[in-house]
């Protein structure tokens, strides 16, 4: 017979401390409790959820380099839904709703950050090539992770503070009995959405606005090589407030670093001098705008910061890697409890059916690489070799990153892998166009594998809170991660032919646009810049002397000015919001409702700019720009901003 889950408002009081000698954490849905978890309503719901945050994380994660963590806003529809339609014991399907749907964040991830530095070196990538690289990646994430899932989530509880997961669970626990989040979600998805929407497609005001709007601004820009520049996109002004005001500063502080310091210096002392960097550039320095000397300069400098960060973090995490790999033996020759099988809460999928899975996964890469890319045997068991090597020594280190800051390093690991990959495949023969199509696949299954590893040990530490079977989370994790591979792999092909990676009006993807920066010189013999390499990842290293967080300050550094204030501007809303009161209570109340309007602000804008791709791709032509367009901008920022946190403060209302 069914037994209803534990009725509790929240979570024991030791879920996230750690556990006194003799003590036992009992989740929610206790061990010999029988909960619905996996049924026909959580699985079509979680395939939904994959496809529509996958496309909407696919067309942000390449406007403006970050992927917002699909995790919460899926649960909060998830509980919403259930609420609006008056289901009982909803709370273990929810996990499984939010399990096959996070995969698309995580997925996303794995993809864009590399892919479409295919098309920015002129390769032609291909629908099954892009849709095979993110589910070969995310496979592997998936198998090489549940080994070590006893050691993150049940062995190490309370000795990591896991934010990501313990928001969502939040969400999943207490939600259900708030049943206006749902609301609020949506009507703030519809005001950030039509807000993007009229930008993306009608162009009546501009996205982008900067100081050359008056004429003392483009002076500056010309003499000095100064500007300012905001983005004034909803998305993007949402991310920033779920990042947070620490740090959005310590983005901005590189990006500001860069814009503020470095490029007027430069132009100041090397005001005769020819450019040296940059593919088929003869410019002058004196004659080149800010943007330019970003372009062929200052952005080598973040990605010599961004692979020594991923360095860092690595050797921080040894100790951590060393202990879950002898976990990985000890579970990979078999020794199990009896105890550990017994109960339903700590039943992984067996190691027979891992070992299978990672082999048949491997085998399939394997054939992938031989006759989708390569077409060469020594190259090809060398290109393997790299794969699972790197995704099974980092794996560890993705997982960790999450259970620590909730943050994944997997863009500094993945420069390294492509670094990597590049010098072995050139020694190994194999340069030009054929080695940069191969080093670029080899790191978009590495850094998918990466990011799933990291992204998955969230779903399963969110069920240990809660108290699901973990082998129903892991079996069906493989669903979500199919349907989210295709979803992006068809998103990115028409982001290609509707917006393009090269050109004035390209997609940023900085990430990708930092992989190609890294291989081109490498395959082709050209002039790297190594010097500006050094100097970022000097800097790095200084930067974590001090203690200050170095990945996301070389991020800044590297992603483009006008992407990074409205981070700043967001976590500056965030902290307005959440002191305005004496009363802590209330302070959290508004910070929460800020969450659930910055996610909506996020999901509506990013899903309405993959239908404006999508129109625009179809032939639509609505866009039109006159000559008040960037002051009606300021005022529509300004409005958006008012409402944010107008409808923030509301929450002492409630």
């Amino acid at each position: 017979m069914e037994q209803e889950e534990q009725k509790l408002n929240s979570l024991p009081d030791n879920a996230y401390r750690e556990l006194k000698p003799g003590e036992v954490y009992k989740p929610i849905m206790p061990a010999n409790s029988k909960p619905r978890e996996v049924t026909t309503y959580s699985v079509v719901f979680g395939i939904i959820m994959a496809i529509v945050f996958s496309a909407a994380a696919a067309y942000l994660g390449l406007k403006v380099g970050q992927v917002f963590e699909a995790a919460i806003p899926i649960a909060i529809i998830a509980v919403g839904c259930g609420n609006l339609m008056k289901k009982n014991n909803m709370l273990g399907q929810n996990v499984i709703i939010q399990s096959i749907g996070a995969s698309s964040g995580v997925i996303v991830a794995g993809a864009i950050f590399t892919l479409p530095a295919l098309y920015i070196l002129g390769l032609d990538a291909k629908f099954y090539q892009i849709f095979l690289s993110s589910l070969l990646g995310g496979l592997l994430g998936i198998l090489m992770l549940i080994p070590f899932r006893k050691y993150f989530v049940k062995d190490m509880h309370g000795k990591y503070p896991f934010p990501e997961a313990t928001a969502t669970t939040e969400v999943l626990v207490s939600g259900e009995k708030k049943g206006n989040q749902a609301k609020l979600l949506a009507v703030s998805g519809l005001v950030g959405g039509l807000y993007d929407f009229f930008i993306s497609t009608f162009g009546w005001w501009t996205e982008t606005i900067s100081t050359r709007i008056m004429g003392w601004g483009e002076m500056l820009a010309e003499k000095t090589k100064l500007v300012f520049k905001v983005n004034t996109g909803a998305a993007v002004l949402g991310l920033g407030y779920i990042v947070g005001l620490k740090y959005a500063a310590i983005i901005c502080a590189g990006s500001f670093t860069v814009w503020f310091v470095l490029i007027p210096f430069l132009s100041y002392f090397a005001d005769g001098q020819t450019v040296a960097v940059g593919e088929g550039v003869s410019m002058l320095i004196r004659d080149m705008s800010p943007e330019q000397l970003f372009t062929n300069y200052a952005r080598h400098i973040g990605i010599g910061g961004i692979a020594m960060a991923g360095i860092v973090g690595i050797i921080r995490s040894s100790g951590i890697i060393k202990q879950a790999l002898g976990l990985a033996v000890k579970e990979l020759g078999g020794k199990k409890g009896s105890e550990e099988v017994a109960e339903r809460t700590q039943h992984d999928l067996s190691m027979k059916f891992i070992l299978i899975g990672l082999l048949a996964t491997l085998i399939t890469t394997f054939i992938f690489f031989q006759f989708g890319v390569l077409g060469n045997l020594f190259q090809t068991i060398v290109a393997i070799l790299i794969v699972f090597i790197i995704s099974f020594l980092f794996t560890t280190v993705a997982a960790n990153a999450i259970a620590i800051v909730g943050t994944n390093p997997v863009s500094g690991m993945t420069l390294m892998t492509l670094i990597l990959a590049s010098l072995v495949l050139v020694s190994a023969g194999l340069s030009g166009t054929n080695g940069m199509m191969a080093a670029m696949v080899i790191g978009g299954v590495v850094c998918t594998a990466l990011s799933m590893a990291g992204g998955f040990i969230t779903d399963l530490k969110i069920g240990y809170w809660i108290g699901t079977t973990p082998a129903k989370q892991e079996r069906w994790k493989f669903l979500g991660t199919v349907v989210s591979a295709a979803t992006v792999a068809g998103v990115m092909m028409i982001l290609n032919q509707t917006y393009g990676f090269v050109g004035e009006n390209a997609l940023v993807a900085p990430q990708a646009n930092a992989m190609a920066a890294v291989i081109k010189p490498l395959m082709e013999g050209g002039a790297t810049p190594w010097m500006l390499y050094f100097a970022g990842a000097a800097l790095a290293l200084i930067l974590t002397m001090i203690g200050v967080p170095a990945l996301a300050f070389a991020l800044g550094m590297f992603i483009p000015l006008d992407l990074n204030t409205p981070l700043l501007i967001g976590g500056l809303v965030s902290w307005y919001v959440s002191t305005r009161s004496k009363d802590e209570k209330v302070n959290k109340m508004r910070r929460e409702r800020g969450t659930l309007i910055a996610s909506g602000f996020i999901a509506g804008g990013a899903l309405m700019g993959v239908i404006s791709a999508v129109l625009k791709y179809a032939g639509a032509d609505w866009y039109a720009t006159w000559s008040g367009a960037e002051w009606l901008a300021i005022v529509m920022y300004v409005v958006i901003i008012g409402y944010f946190i107008w409808d923030s403060l509301r929450a002492k209302e409630e």
